[in-house]
């Protein structure tokens, strides 16, 4: 028993590093590819890296719904926006105040509150359609995947007459141009790391979390969810630092999408998904952390995220989770 604990600590430990390592390599090699080839900071960050660190939550939920762990499936996707928009904005803003740009305020951010608006009346069908129990069927699943090609079409059509980046950002990516090849092969090993970190760390966690009795919801929604969400954590903390700042949001961004509309929409695709315990207060959390998210964008401190909002997003996602666990 206290071997096995040991083993499942140890598991926790070797993510966490290999999450950290592997964000670094990927931000260095995703910075020069922007460089290298005239894209700003923004566009990959909404792309490459968002879909990248994206990819633990995406190998969770499709195997949680293809084994019937409907709960865990969604609760993973609801859980890792809320710590993706509070959280690691929250911290990333406290470390370093994040300057977004007019048109991510405009076109972008938005897209995020309509995600998770789409997500909360997909949670409610039960109440709208008057059936026993909320679902997202193949139907629904494949609507979600079609959201998620237009919202590529238009990046890749954005991508085209996309301008340098603000200065802070162009001033953070001054430096020697890494060659193709090695920005291809820093952004490969990153991936990795981050996908084996991710899996390393939700492998011990959720086994703790069982020997302790918590509800497949719950591990969803908290555990599951951050143990994914530290690869979009420790990578736009690292891009913020470096200020690389169009990249630290655009990662945020572009996995709140992805999830959403990519990762539950194979999910569904693959197998309907049964809302079960993931309730109105999980949603309504993450449309209201959505739309805390673009009035913080546009008050206070033009167009930044300040510490003194990064502190009350970091004091919201607690506080969300103190609930959850009083409730569990």
């Amino acid at each position: 028993m206290v071997l096995g604990t040991l083993l499942h600590v140890a598991f926790i430990l070797l993510g966490l590093v290999l999450i950290l390592v592997g964000a670094n390599a990927l931000t260095d090699g995703a910075s020069a590819i922007a460089k290298r080839f005239g894209l700003s900071d923004l566009v990959v960050g909404l792309t490459v890296v968002a879909f990248g660190t994206s990819t633990p939550e995406l190998v969770i939920s499709v195997l949680s719904a293809s084994s019937g762990s409907a709960d865990l499936s969604i609760g993973n996707v609801v859980g890792s926006n809320i710590f993706n928009i509070l959280a690691i904005i929250g911290v990333t803003a406290l470390v370093y105040p994040v300057k977004v740009e007019r048109t991510v305020m405009t076109r972008e951010i938005p897209m995020v509150v309509i995600s998770s608006l789409v997500l909360l009346i997909l949670g409610n069908t039960a109440l709208l359609d008057n059936t026993q129990g909320s679902i997202i069927t193949r139907s629904a699943g494949i609507f979600l995947l079609l959201f998620m090609f237009i919202f590529m079409w238009y990046m890749l059509a954005s991508a085209k007459n996309a301008q340098p980046g603000e200065p802070e950002e162009q001033a953070g990516s001054a430096k020697k141009p890494m060659s193709v090849i090695k920005s291809i092969i820093w952004v490969v090993a990153g991936l990795a790391m981050l996908i084996i970190g991710g899996d390393r760390f939700v492998a011990g966690a959720v086994e703790i979390a069982h020997t302790l009795g918590v509800s497949e919801a719950v591990i969803g929604l908290t555990i599951a969810a951050m143990g994914t969400s530290l690869p979009e954590l420790a990578t736009s903390v690292v891009a913020a630092c470096k200020g690389q700042t169009g990249l630290a949001v655009g990662n945020v961004i572009g996995s709140c999408i992805f999830n959403v509309f990519a990762v539950l929409g194979f999910a569904a695709t693959i197998t309907p998904l049964q809302f079960g315990a993931i309730g109105n207060l999980d949603l309504l959390t993450l449309l209201g952390a959505s739309v805390m998210f673009m009035m913080f964008g546009w008050l206070f401190g033009k167009r930044t995220f300040t510490r003194i909002e990064g502190g009350i997003m970091t004091a919201c996602y607690v506080a969300y989770i103190a609930v959850l666990v009083v409730n569990s």
